[in-house]
């Protein structure tokens, strides 16, 4: 469907605005950043449980979540088909793509990558000369390592490009960065009474690199650089049923742009933005990010995102999963339920993902996702009968 660009870019940057009172605009601070594509989950399995994964169950699409997992596969390698609807109830052509895979190299090491392709659909430009088809994408390569048998680390390195420029002048291009990622996970078993229950715990720092221009260097924003926590607790029931338990708290390593202070003209204003924002680096900003709230340490911890989600798992074959999404009213204002389920067999999975949003007129209601995953073992298995 053909949108004007201007449209599309107040889309993505506040489209969840509208959802606060009146009374509380003056407190909306939502944290900016560019490249919104990076910060949406990719698969369904995770989406079908509020958004966690830091340290779910290890599985091919953790190169999002934590690259760390991998060498905790069972499977030598696999390779996974994400794609999501975006946004439907608005458009109806913006779709986020996204390919996944790993390979397990020996016992204690595995090497993975991921490709995201983020298309915003037709748009026509603002004096409707031509039709543009703006889109983000990304490719990363990871690899991670066993440092002891409950123990892994992993570094991976992501080239970004972004091109949603509206008309084709020398002032606007296409822009591109490069990033790093460094993910940490913890892998144990202990006793809970006669069962052997599985803990989780996994860390990962992402999007750490330079910042992006559209425009040129005096214009550049910041990469969406983030942090996310995880612990996930997996209690077996018996020899064909288990169940997890999962929270993952997701905070963005960007500054706050500052509030215009009372009496405080908008010239003084402005230069004290470039001051404190604009000119501030990309590793400077991700320190700043954790100390810079107008608001003080209240208004940091509502910068935190936080998400539960539980699984069900029968004979390693079918998956039921829910969740629960939370982001503060003053920073997007993003509250959801998920549901989910998943079917796998020896070659190959499929899972599908749900949206149920709390807010009456929120655009990420009833979106899904969809997964197809294959076994590389399994597949092997099937053409050696």
């Amino acid at each position: 469907m053909k949108r004007i660009i201007i449209y599309m870019v107040l889309l993505f940057a506040a489209f969840e605005t509208t959802s606060a009172q009146e009374d509380k605009l003056q407190e909306f601070n939502q944290v900016e950043h560019a490249v919104i594509s990076q910060t949406i989950a990719p698969d369904a399995r995770a989406a079908g449980m509020g958004d966690v994964g830091a340290a779910t169950d290890p599985d091919v699409n953790s190169q999002f979540w934590n690259p760390a997992k991998y060498p905790f596969c069972i499977s030598r390698a696999g390779l996974a088909l994400n794609y999501t609807p975006w946004l439907r109830q608005l458009v109806n052509d913006i779709d986020l793509a996204y390919l996944a895979g790993y390979y397990r190299i020996g016992d204690y090491s595995a090497v993975s990558g991921s490709l995201r392709y983020f298309s915003l659909g037709e748009v026509i430009t603002l004096d409707e000369s031509m039709t543009v088809n703006p889109y983000e994408m990304s490719l990363d390569v990871a690899y991670s390592l066993m440092l002891s048998e409950h123990f892994s680390m992993a570094a991976a390195l992501r080239w970004i490009y972004s091109d949603l420029r509206y008309d084709y002048s020398e002032d606007s291009a296409p822009a591109s960065a490069f990033a790093a990622d460094l993910a940490m996970y913890y892998n144990n078993y202990f006793n809970m009474g006669s069962r052997e229950c599985q803990l989780g715990i996994g860390l990962n720092i992402s999007n750490v690199g330079s910042k992006i221009s559209y425009y040129g260097d005096d214009r550049s924003q910041f990469l969406p650089a983030n942090m996310r926590l995880g612990l996930s607790l997996l209690v077996p029931v018996d020899e064909y049923n288990r169940f997890s338990i999962n929270a993952d708290a997701n905070k963005l390593l960007v500054p706050t742009v500052p509030r215009q202070e009372e009496g405080e003209s908008s010239a003084d204003y402005q230069e004290r933005v470039i001051r404190e924002y604009s000119d501030v680096s990309a590793i400077s900003g991700i320190f700043k990010s954790f100390g810079d709230a107008p608001g003080g340490f209240k208004e940091e911890l509502q910068e935190i995102q936080w998400s539960v989600g539980a699984e069900y798992v029968y004979h390693d074959q079918f998956s039921l999963r829910a969740g629960y999404h939370h982001e503060s009213q003053n920073k997007g204002n993003r509250k959801y339920f998920t549901v989910g389920g998943g079917f796998r067999m020896n070659v190959f999975s499929l899972d599908v993902g749900y949206v149920i949003s709390t807010a009456q007129s929120n655009p990420l209601d009833q979106t899904l996702r969809f997964t197809l995953a294959f076994d590389m073992d399994g597949i092997k298995d099937l053409f050696r009968r």
